[in-house]
């Protein structure tokens, strides 16, 4: 009897449950299998996201690349890890080692050096071709219009405040905004006016959060879910700037499921999210 009490005594210590609940106590045996069942499933999904590939991509991506690798995850039943940035400084995280398979820029340019530097496995393919907007917030006494003819009216009566694109330096799509800014004749005029985002989604965020009295932002993100409903935008004529051609390229050390990623991106499914997404599809692949 003495020896029973002990054995209860210590299968509670280990179990961590009260009085009553043994190891051989039916009810714990079933609790058991259902705590060992959850820490098999956790276990398991960290081990499949541990070695998921690390995807490098532009900013202006992020809504339409996440509901690709959620895809991509169904149909495949393999994980990749989403990075999102500027063109500019992934570019640079690449160049200087960073352990990134598969680069999605939001221009050709970066990616062709990389590829002259020896980092990726050839030139890669052009997926996209972007567009951009202008954006006011709710609340803004702008108005959004494709010609910016109302922005440069509140230039001149005072109403413009701050205006929020990406920075030029840093991404392509800083750099269109730039672009349509000097054929609207309104970039120069415009420079104490500026908040600059270090990528174009920090720019949406600065033009849609009050930061800012508008801005010029990607087309795709002004698409997305986030895009206050309230809040207005228009499309930039395509002929104020040079065209935003979205090329991807894989690393050297690229494993087996981003060469896959990147191939189902060329596919269908990728392509008729990219396009809901606001996105310009380039030739069949």
């Amino acid at each position: 009897m003495r020896r029973a009490r002990e054995r209860q005594w210590v299968c509670r210590r280990i179990s961590g449950f009260p009085d009553g609940y043994t190891l051989m106590n039916p009810l714990f045996a079933v609790m058991r299998r259902l705590v060992l069942g959850l820490l098999l499933i956790v276990f398991s999904a960290s081990t499949a996201w541990a070695g998921a590939p690390v995807i490098a991509a532009a900013a202006n991506l992020k809504f339409a690349l996440e509901e690709i690798a959620a895809a991509f995850s169904h149909d495949t039943r393999r994980n990749v890890r989403l990075i999102f940035g500027s063109s500019e400084n992934l570019c640079r995280q690449i160049e200087n080692g960073a352990p990134f398979q598969l680069f999605l820029a939001a221009d050709e340019d970066s990616v062709f050096r990389l590829a002259d530097a020896g980092k990726t496995l050839g030139r890669g393919t052009l997926y996209a071709l972007g567009r951009i907007a202008v954006v006011v917030p709710e609340g803004s006494p702008l108005v959004a219009d494709s010609e910016l003819k109302d922005l440069a009216a509140a230039l001149v009566d005072g109403r413009l405040k701050k205006f929020a694109i990406a920075n030029p330096e840093h991404a392509p799509y800083g750099k269109r905004a730039e672009e349509a800014l000097r054929h609207a004749g309104l970039w120069e005029k415009m420079q104490d006016k500026l908040v600059l985002g270090e990528n174009v989604a920090q720019a949406a965020q600065f033009a849609l959060s009050g930061s800012a009295q508008g801005g010029i932002i990607a087309y795709s993100l002004a698409l997305s879910p986030t895009f206050p409903p309230r809040s207005r935008f228009a499309l930039i004529p395509q002929d104020w700037h040079p065209p935003l051609r979205q090329r991807m390229v894989l690393l050297k050390n690229a494993d087996e499921t981003a060469q896959l990623f990147y191939r189902y991106m060329q596919q269908p499914t990728a392509r008729a999210i990219m396009k809901n997404h606001g996105f310009t599809l380039p030739g069949k692949p």
